[in-house]
């Protein structure tokens, strides 16, 4: 006989999860999509196993728009600790040198101003980036250096939130691709004492606010409350995802009427009166502005399908308004 978490279901939205320290993302990933019995599901942007905060985890139909998330600006709270250098470039690292910490705020106040704006990367050996098919961190480990090539990142916001004897709080939003931890480094050289993450926390992705990030344990405690009525539970599950379609809410939108709106999801072009956009716009259908997917307008005036939602999705839900995280 089947237990209660041998089936799965189809669900759909955007889990704002606090991951907590001490596991990695694709751990917290699986746990959740168990907890939701969710047939189909995915994060956006990895956390480093010492890191906390929001890891946007998508749910089904969700999971087509998860790169948009990566491609989104990241604020992050860092504490690090100066004057000791890591191979990890945070605490999990083996210590590889200690350098007394002596600096004037005036050079402190100048090496953290090189980081703002623009600037070319190094990403560190224990990055999850990948060459020749293996992750750098796999070769790393097994002692293998392989050449990594800088890449440009901005930090759109740096701000010293204290400094205090040998550590340093910084709070950062910062591009895609940006390790917090590499930063860290390298204002540790710079300061001629090296430094490594002790603590690291992301506050927010994209638009999604830090106040509706759920933590592991209160997911559980709803299954644990509820475990004789699983409907309940999982109602309640579902009250907490965000909208299937927040990971492109920040795109301009284009409406289309019913005709429209078939030649679209059937992957068709679509011929718009002059439009004032060009590039990623939200397509939705309608007087109820349903979902429908995401599209590029190219010439002002043609519409073309990127990613839509699948035919049975739509089919399934033709009379409920999209916009809303949904399960069936």
């Amino acid at each position: 006989m089947k237990n209660s978490y041998d089936f799965q279901r189809n669900v759909h939205g955007v889990l704002l999860l606090d991951k907590p320290c001490g596991i990695s993302s694709n751990q917290a990933l699986q746990q959740v999509k168990h907890i939701y019995h969710a047939r189909k599901a995915g994060h956006t942007g990895s956390l480093d196993p010492i890191a906390t905060g929001m890891l946007p985890i998508c749910l089904g139909e969700s999971t087509k728009f998860a790169k948009y998330l990566l491609n989104a600006d990241k604020y992050y709270r860092v504490i690090a600790r100066l004057g000791q250098k890591t191979d990890t470039s945070d605490s999990s690292g083996t210590l590889l040198i200690e350098r007394q910490v002596m600096f004037s705020t005036k050079i402190l106040k100048e090496a953290l101003e090189s980081f703002r704006g623009e600037t070319e990367q190094t990403p560190s050996m224990y990055s999850a980036i990948k060459y020749q098919g293996r992750k750098l961190y796999e070769y790393a480990r097994s002692g293998v250096h392989v050449p990594c090539k800088s890449r440009k990142i901005v930090v759109s916001m740096l701000q010293c939130i204290r400094c205090d004897g040998n550590e340093i709080e910084l709070d950062l939003r910062v591009s895609k691709g940006t390790y917090i931890r590499t930063i860290i480094d390298d204002l540790g050289e710079k300061l001629g004492c090296g430094a490594h993450v002790t603590y690291l926390r992301r506050l927010q992705v994209s638009n999604y606010l830090m106040t509706n990030m759920i933590t592991m344990q209160s997911l559980k405690s709803i299954i644990n409350h509820t475990k004789d009525t699983s409907l309940s539970s999982q109602n309640l599950l579902d009250s907490l995802l965000m909208p299937m379609d927040s990971p492109v809410s920040h795109y301009p939108s284009i409406n289309l009427s019913s005709m429209m709106a078939q030649h679209f999801i059937n992957g068709c072009r679509v011929s718009l009166l002059n439009s004032s956009i060009n590039g990623l716009v939200r397509v939705t259908e309608g007087v109820e502005f349903n979902f429908l997917g995401i599209a590029e307008i190219i010439n002002n005036n043609l519409l073309v399908p990127r990613r839509i939602l699948s035919r049975s999705f739509l089919d399934s839900t033709s009379k409920i308004n999209r916009k809303a995280a949904v399960s069936y």
